[in-house]
């Protein structure tokens, strides 16, 4: 079993946390700090875990923020020295959103300066939120700097539905004042233009159909690395066979398209998988060009059916070819669905459109018994 994602905030974590602080702070705590920082622990998850770590902060940094802030600023790594890194910084992201929003320009100052040792994408929402044009005048600067990992933060920090992350409801609503930061889509990093699909596609999720048409005014003539941004920016739309993005991939509405699914077993046990089998044919006269998804229609908790689409394939099929895909779809315990039994469906995807569907039966086990 993997590893619990809230050990990476442990003890020795916290004692090592404590040495770096105090090595650049005499008067800070880190006896008293230690202590409340580890009470209780073990009982909690990760971003509880954290929480309880900046709180241990509040307790024994000075209550004057800009204090603060020359203390934890010196704490960060430097060539001559050690200082606070990778997961220390999380509960300093949060440090930072809750003190520093009365002193913006050196809260974002500092999350900036934190970024190249961990990430501030957490730690800027709380000043977005607080005052969005402010922010975003401060932080659509950075998208010029020389360090790639303050580069990503202008895009990554920004973006509307970032996961884990408090949702920013004004860019959700009306994207257009981050839209500038697909100045990055062609950064020398692919760290960074990653971001910039990721920020495009969150947008997609609300304002469609303006990602399919800034899509299709970027991709003529362009870079292989670009294209690839654009696609993944897409990601969301061409899943659910937006027209104009399949339009933008070369993935028309089908013609004379053939479409058999068989299924290897219509029975499947809670942690074994689904086999199948997909058989496309072209009986039309011309070559296409088809991009070949499925969709599992879960069965949710009052009954109803809940699809997820999936990743399959793409292809070009010329006319009167056949092209046959092989699958296992496992069906296991995962930390974002709860599975009930029942009739499940499966539904294969050409081009956006179904094309072939058929029912499939989903056991758990029986309880073990006492």
């Amino acid at each position: 079993m993997p590893e619990p994602l809230k050990n990476l905030l442990h003890e020795a974590l916290i004692a090592e946390m404590a040495d770096r602080i105090a090595g650049n702070s005499p008067s800070f705590d880190k006896g008293r700090f230690v202590t409340l920082a580890t009470g209780g622990l073990q009982a909690l998850e990760l971003m509880e875990r954290s929480a309880l770590i900046r709180d241990a902060l509040f307790s024994t940094l000075p209550d004057n923020f800009p204090e603060a802030a020359a203390i934890l600023k010196v704490s960060l790594p430097s060539e001559s020295k050690p200082g606070l890194t990778g997961w220390m910084l999380l509960p300093v992201n949060q440090f930072i959103a809750a003190r520093g929003l009365d002193h913006f320009d050196l809260g974002l100052d500092l999350l900036k300066a934190l970024t190249p040792h961990f990430t501030a994408e957490f730690g800027i929402r709380p000043f977005i939120h607080r005052d969005q044009q402010r922010s975003l005048a401060i932080i659509s600067g950075w998208a010029d700097d020389s360090d790639q990992h303050v580069r990503r933060l202008a895009s990554e920090g920004t973006r509307p539905r970032l996961p884990w992350a408090m949702r920013l409801p004004q860019l959700v609503k009306d994207p257009a004042p981050i839209l500038p930061i697909t100045a990055l889509m062609d950064d020398p990093e692919e760290y960074v233009r990653r971001s910039v699909a990721n920020s495009l596609n969150d947008v997609a999720k609300d304002h469609p159909d303006l990602v399919a048409a800034f899509v299709a005014s970027h991709i003529d003539g362009t870079s292989s690395e670009r294209r690839w941004l654009l696609k993944h920016a897409s990601r969301t739309l061409l899943k659910k066979g937006h027209a104009q993005a399949l339009a933008n991939f070369g993935f028309a509405a089908t013609a004379s398209l053939e479409c058999e699914l068989r299924l290897r077993n219509t029975e499947v046990m809670f942690g074994e998988g689904l086999d199948f089998e997909i058989r496309v044919t072209n009986a039309g006269e011309r070559a296409q060009s088809l991009m070949i998804d499925y969709a599992i229609h879960h069965v949710k908790s009052d009954g109803s059916l809940s699809p997820k689409v999936f990743k399959c394939k793409a292809i070009m099929l010329a006319p009167g070819q056949s092209h046959t895909i092989e699958r296992r779809h496992a069906m296991r315990p995962i930390t974002t669905r709860r599975y009930y039994p029942g009739e499940h469906r499966i539904a294969i995807l050409v081009n956006g459109a179904e094309t072939a569907s058929q029912s499939f039966v989903l056991v758990m086990p029986s309880p073990d018994p006492a």
